[in-house]
C-alpha cells in the first residue's frame, strides 16, 4: 500500500511559534507511520523556511509544500492561523487540513467573531474595541483588556483597579493595534470542540470544564505552563450540555467552518451561555483541549487525525490508503 504524503506546516513569526511546533511535534508524534509518509515543514520566527530540520528558500519550500497529497496547517496566532497561510495554500493548490480564508480571518479577529455570530443571532460577551488613538472610556470593573486579533491570551489582562486600565490597554497593544475591553462575567469556563467527520457529519464532543487554581484567570502560563485543570466531561445536566454543543455547531456553520472548532463559553449560574471566542486551530498536543475532548469522547488522537486529514481529502478513513 502506498502512503499519502503530509506536509505538517508549523512555527511562523507569532508570539505562538514555540505553541506551534509543540503541536506540529505532537502531531508528527501520532500520526500512523504506514499510512503516512511526514515532511515537516517550519517556518522560523525570522521567517526562513526549513524543510526536514534543512533551511531551505522560501521557493523551494512552497515546492516541497505543492507536492503533498495533504498540508496539516499546525499554525496558532498571526501569520499563519488568520487565513494567511490558508490563502497562500489555495494559490498552491494544495489540500489542507481545517478552516479555509474566510473562517480563519474571521474566527482570529474577536471582534469580527462577535459581530458574525451575533448576526446570527447568538449570544457574545460584549465589548468595546479600541484602536491606537482612541480615547479610554470610563469602564464599570472588573474588565479583561485583550488584543482583538492574538491567540493563547498573549497580552490578556484582568482589571480590577481604574489606575491599571491604561497600563493594560498598552500591554494588549503590544500584541496587536486593535484591542478589546469586555467586562468580566461571572461563571464557568466552558470549551466545546466540533468536528466535521469525512462522510459530512458535524459533531461536538463532551464539554470541558476550565477550572484555574488560586485567584488567577486562564491566560498564557495557566495554559502552558500550570495552574490550571480540565474536567471533560464538564458536570453539567443534560439540557445544558445539549444547548453548549447546538450552539458550538451553530457557530461553526455561521463562521462557514470546516473540519474542526474549539468554541468557549462562560456558563453563568442562571441564564444561556455566553460565547466568548473561538479557535479554529486549537493546540494539538496530547494535553491539549481539543485533542482531550475527543479521547474522552472514545476517539484517540491517531484516530483524531485519520478524520481530520480524511475531511480535508472529502474521502472515508477507510480509502486513505
Amino acid at each position: 500500500m502506498s502512503s499519502l504524503k503530509v506536509g505538517v506546516l508549523s512555527g511562523g513569526r507569532s508570539g505562538e511559534h514555540e505553541v506551534s511546533r509543540n503541536s506540529a511535534r505532537s502531531i508528527i508524534a501520532h500520526l500512523d507511520q504506514e499510512r503516512y509518509t511526514v515532511t515537516d515543514v517550519v517556518i522560523g520566527r525570522d521567517g526562513v523556511w526549513s524543510v526536514d530540520g534543512t533551511p531551505t528558500s522560501f521557493g523551494q519550500a512552497l515546492g516541497v509544500l505543492a507536492e503533498q497529497t495533504v498540508v496539516l496547517p499546525a499554525m496558532h496566532g498571526p501569520y499563519g492561523e488568520d487565513g494567511t497561510v490558508q490563502a497562500m495554500l489555495e494559490h498552491l493548490g494544495v489540500t489542507y487540513v481545517g478552516n479555509g480564508v474566510l473562517a480563519s480571518a474571521a474566527g482570529m479577529d474577536k471582534e469580527f467573531t462577535k459581530k458574525l455570530l451575533a448576526a446570527d443571532g447568538l449570544r457574545v460577551a460584549p465589548g468595546v474595541v479600541l484602536r491606537r488613538g482612541s480615547v479610554l472610556p470610563e469602564f464599570r470593573l472588573p474588565v479583561f483588556v485583550k488584543p482583538a486579533r492574538a491567540g493563547s491570551s498573549l497580552g490578556v489582562s484582568r482589571v480590577t483597579r481604574a489606575e491599571d486600565l491604561a497600563a493594560a490597554v498598552d500591554l494588549a497593544f503590544a500584541s496587536d493595534d486593535k484591542v478589546l475591553v469586555e467586562p468580566e462575567i461571572a461563571g464557568r469556563e466552558i470549551d466545546v470542540a466540533v468536528l466535521e467527520f469525512p462522510d459530512g457529519r458535524i459533531e461536538a464532543g463532551p464539554p470541558l470544564e476550565i477550572r484555574v487554581t488560586g485567584d488567577g484567570f486562564f491566560d498564557y502560563s495557566a495554559k502552558y505552563a500550570a495552574g490550571a485543570t480540565f474536567d471533560i466531561p464538564a458536570r453539567l445536566d443534560p439540557a445544558t450540555t445539549a444547548l453548549l454543543q447546538d450552539t458550538a455547531i451553530r457557530a461553526f456553520r455561521a463562521l462557514d467552518c470546516r473540519g474542526l472548532l474549539r468554541v468557549d463559553f462562560f456558563l453563568p449560574p442562571s441564564g444561556e451561555p455566553v460565547l466568548n471566542e473561538v479557535n479554529t486551530f486549537p493546540g494539538f498536543t496530547a494535553a491539549s483541549q481539543f485533542p482531550q475532548i475527543w479521547a474522552a469522547a472514545g476517539i484517540p488522537f491517531p484516530q483524531l487525525l485519520d478524520i481530520i486529514i480524511g475531511t480535508a481529502l472529502g474521502a472515508s478513513r477507510d480509502s486513505l490508503v
